[in-house]
């Protein structure tokens, strides 16, 4: 049969140079691809806007405001990106040569670059996430460094919720807040798909992260606004976190049209984050009954059982059938605002039609 690719005279490997300007891609590669939607882009154009550094952007205020009233905490601070978000928490909890415990697949220590280390001069203390992804805690106070001068001196546990898709439960994340406490340590949250737990969970987020000491929340993954995170805390700690987002490079001017994308995701995308989640069951139950490995899904993100040596194959087939993904013997398939039932049913069309071939 002919592609719709050979139709118009490319070859295979220039595919998805082919469909860019397309209209129809069903794009799995992570929730942080969402275009805004006409209601956000409404009210990004009506935003009412102001200098942040100077503090007077009216609509990154008032998102910095609602936000920390929902996790319960005194303050909030705007950011451009996770990253930044959750590096500013780690250096403003941790002073140079301090160390935070956190996990190795955590993604504010496997995906920032080491920026904890390399820009905020704390050391790093990964352990083993377990398979539901939180951390043993026997582990983590046994991790925790004697008041001796050869060693760093601990100061922070950094979890994440979710983390690879799953949720770590309110039980689980009262006892690690309760050890911090018991401790003396600062305890952070990449929050950064709260809402995914939280909805799944159906637990207002202040309740979730109750105990935490700040929580860094990110906007543009699955609530869909095209970029941000806020993070929240303290008013104390918030002032501290400022000066470090300014060290950064992360004071914006006129934020208040990008923030007013986050307001409206707050408002109008939390809930229907459970269609995601639908969506991530009716996907892998339709790729389960193709055969494939399937991990259960939690939340929005589904994996798959890829053979090695069928990777390269499978992903030039789904360039070809108008589907990005990120393939390799584990693919993470992550559902999301710009993702209908008609994208996932195409998606396992896809897949079936590779393995049966």
């Amino acid at each position: 049969m002919t592609s719709w690719v050979d139709k118009q005279g490319y070859p295979a490997a220039q595919a998805a140079t082919a469909y860019a300007d397309r209209k129809d891609w069903v794009d799995l590669r992570s929730d942080t691809v969402t275009r805004p939607t006409p209601g956000m882009l409404a009210a990004m154009q009506a935003a009412e806007v102001g200098d942040d550094v100077y503090g007077d952007d009216p609509t990154v205020n008032a998102l910095q405001t609602e936000c920390a009233a929902m996790f319960g905490m005194e303050a909030g601070l705007y950011f451009p990106t996770g990253t930044q978000s959750n590096l500013a928490a780690l250096m403003a909890h941790c002073g140079r040569g301090d160390e935070v415990i956190l996990g190795q697949d955590a993604h504010h220590y496997k995906y920032e670059g080491g920026g904890a280390a390399v820009l905020g001069s704390a050391q790093p203390q990964p352990l083993q996430n377990l398979p539901d992804g939180t951390l043993d805690l026997v582990q983590v106070e046994a991790a925790i460094k004697p008041d001796d001068s050869h060693f760093a001196i601990t100061r922070a546990l950094a979890l994440e919720n979710t983390i690879a898709g799953k949720v770590i439960g309110r039980e689980y994340l009262a006892k690690a807040t309760a050890l911090c406490r018991r401790r003396g340590l600062s305890s952070h949250l990449d929050g950064a798909r709260i809402f995914n737990a939280a909805v799944k969970l159906r637990m207002p987020v202040g309740e979730l992260c109750a105990g935490f000491d700040t929580v860094s929340v990110c906007l543009s993954k699955g609530l869909g606004a095209p970029l941000g995170s806020v993070l929240v805390g303290k008013r104390g700690f918030i002032d501290r976190a400022r000066r470090i987002r300014k060290m950064l490079g992360g004071g914006m001017r006129q934020a208040g049209y990008v923030a007013a994308a986050g307001r409206y995701a707050l408002a109008h995308h939390v809930d229907r984050l459970a269609e995601d989640h639908e969506r991530a069951e009716r996907l892998a139950a339709g790729l389960s009954a193709s055969g494939l490995e399937v991990e259960p899904p939690q939340t929005n993100m589904v994996f798959v059982g890829v053979p090695a040596d069928r990777c390269a194959g499978l992903r030039q087939h789904l360039e070809q059938s108008g589907i990005k993904a990120s393939i390799g013997p584990r693919a993470r398939l992550a559902t999301h605002l710009d993702v209908n039932d008609g994208g996932v049913d195409r998606v396992v069309a896809a897949f079936r039609a590779f393995f049966r071939a």
